[in-house]
């Protein structure tokens, strides 16, 4: 329809809110709220890349890569990972294990938050609300502060002293010579093609929606949220929680998806929100309150 972003973003955020009110009470209404949030944030996030050179035009390459030299005493921790323990050319069994980690990421919250509706439904618009939380104020960082992930800097010689003039295929290959001999390897691709085969280019461009946006990470971030509701659960779905998060926070420095400082503001964005959650109980039970108001206006009670 080619309308203004700023309209579309503000039809896409209503949508949860008017799927509250014209939904019967249930599990169904709950289900859908969830589904229109993520379709809403899928939006936002996708959305900057809809012109991708005005997003490559303002993104930030180079700050991630100065602080992650720091924490790596002079080289990137990926670099590091990858020189230790990997094999240009070739993906180890724990390699494939990290890339299945961050594979199945893409149901973790979500199911996080369905075992707190199943366990504790009393718990489920809580969870539900930070975990959701996490999603959105992320998607506002890569608005305003686009940030490449280490795979697309060095693909663009940007982590070393690389010839730029070598030309650079959609998912971070130097078509001439292939990521064996970038200084940071996008792990996850080279086994995606190998696993997958002929659908991996549709895999990737049905769930890649945004190269650019990779501070904070939001894989991370989420994971941590996930862990947290499992343990308010109980302790054996914790452990399973934490031990995927920590697994997950690995595979994105290890492959090559996130610089280390990536996952850290993951980690911190996680905690901010779970901090903030009681302060801003109070704004969100009024929220409820009025569309619980607007529904029964609208039902004419």
């Amino acid at each position: 329809m080619k309308l203004p972003n700023g309209v579309a973003l503000g039809a896409a955020a209503l949508v949860p809110a008017a799927v509250y009110v014209a939904a019967p009470k249930g599990r169904a209404r709950s289900a859908a709220v969830c589904v229109a949030q993520m379709w809403a944030y899928l939006a936002a996030y996708e959305m900057p890349n809809d012109d991708p050179q005005a997003l490559r035009d303002r993104v930030h390459v180079d700050y991630p890569i100065a602080i992650d030299r720091v924490i790596g005493f002079g080289k990137l921790p990926t670099q590091r990972l990858q020189e230790t323990f990997g094999t240009p050319g070739s993906t180890s069994r724990f390699e494939k294990l990290l890339a299945w980690s961050h594979w199945i990421w893409f149901a973790v919250p979500h199911t996080a938050v369905a075992y707190t509706a199943l366990r504790r439904p009393e718990r489920f618009p809580a969870a539900a609300a930070r975990m959701y939380s996490v999603f959105d104020l992320g998607a506002v960082v890569y608005w305003t502060a686009p940030t490449a992930p280490p795979w697309w800097a060095a693909a663009h010689g940007r982590v070393s002293e690389l010839d730029e003039s070598v030309a650079v295929g959609e998912f971070g290959h130097r078509e001439d010579h292939g990521d064996a001999l970038l200084p940071v390897r996008r792990m996850m691709l080279e086994y995606g093609e190998t696993f997958w085969g002929s659908q991996w280019n549709d895999l990737y461009d049905a769930l890649g929606g945004n190269p650019l946006a990779a501070m904070p990470s939001l894989h991370f971030a989420t994971s941590l949220m996930a862990a947290r509701l499992l343990s308010e659960i109980g302790p054996l779905s914790g452990a399973l929680g934490w031990t995927y998060a920590g697994t997950l926070g690995l595979a994105l420095v290890y492959m090559g998806e996130h610089y280390a400082i990536d996952v850290i503001a993951g980690a911190a964005l996680a905690e901010a929100v779970n901090r903030s959650a009681a302060p801003v109980t109070p704004a969100a039970r009024l929220l409820v309150r009025s569309l619980r108001a607007l529904r029964a206006a609208a039902d004419g009670d």
